[in-house]
């Protein structure tokens, strides 16, 4: 009988090897899910800390105000591959929502509005360029006027700005992009806004951040100079 009492005792061992082994598997299995849990939690905090690029689609636009020919152009460049937009441009007092694109080519301004080279990026410090056209996105500014406020939002947040100068000046005349004493928007489209061909002037409205605008405002006319012209940029059509 005393294999019996061998067999029984090579039985015990082996089952309590397997309860152990059973037991360790599951520890690890534990270990190991919540080690992925963890990073997984990392990675999605982390992703929710990094800036993300603006969205480049916005509502329709509305096309009351816009040319033929301009919406033409905007149906065909939605079927175009971009980059994301840089920022979303809005104009509560004229109903404008329109991605702002890095550049001023004509495929870009026809999708949306263009980010001036060498200007101040959008959610930056100094004076930012953005150029639309007249016929298409930017016609509605003719109907702006000092103190209406304009909005950028940047994957940072939302910036309000108040318009502080409207003013007209020659195509060549590219002063406006100087950096102003206060952190800026610039607006730029052709002029006049019903003009058949190239227009030969530029429709200008500025815009200082909210809470900066100066006490006084003014409206310079295109016969008006201003110093200290800069050529860093070809104005928008």
């Amino acid at each position: 009988m005393g294999w019996l009492h061998r067999l029984e005792r090579l039985l015990l061992i082996f089952g309590v090897l397997m309860l152990v082994l059973y037991m360790a598997g599951h520890i690890h299995q534990a270990v190991l899910s919540h080690a992925e849990l963890q990073r997984f939690m990392s990675q999605q905090s982390a992703s929710a800390n990094e800036p993300q690029p603006a969205a480049l689609t916005t509502r329709t636009p509305d096309f009351n105000l816009w040319s033929e020919h301009r919406i033409k152009d905007y149906q065909v460049s939605l079927a175009a591959h971009f980059a994301p937009a840089i920022a979303i441009l809005r104009i509560p007092k004229i109903h404008v929502e329109v991605p702002v694109l890095e550049g001023t080519d004509d495929l870009s301004l026809n999708r949306g509005v263009g980010h001036v080279a060498s200007t101040a990026y959008p959610g930056g410090n100094g004076n930012m360029a953005i150029a639309g056209h007249r016929d298409g996105f930017f016609r509605g500014l003719k109907d702006m006027g000092l103190g209406d406020k304009v909005e950028m939002e940047t994957p940072q947040g939302t910036e309000t700005y108040v318009i502080d100068r409207i003013i007209i000046v020659e195509r060549s005349d590219v002063s406006v992009l100087q950096p102003r004493a206060r952190s800026s928007l610039t607006l730029i489209t052709c002029y006049p806004f019903y003009f058949i061909g190239s227009a030969p002037k530029r429709y200008i409205v500025q815009a200082a951040i909210a809470g900066s605008v100066p006490a006084k405002v003014h409206v310079r006319g295109a016969s008006e100079p201003e110093p200290g012209a800069v050529n860093r940029a070809t104005f928008a059509r």
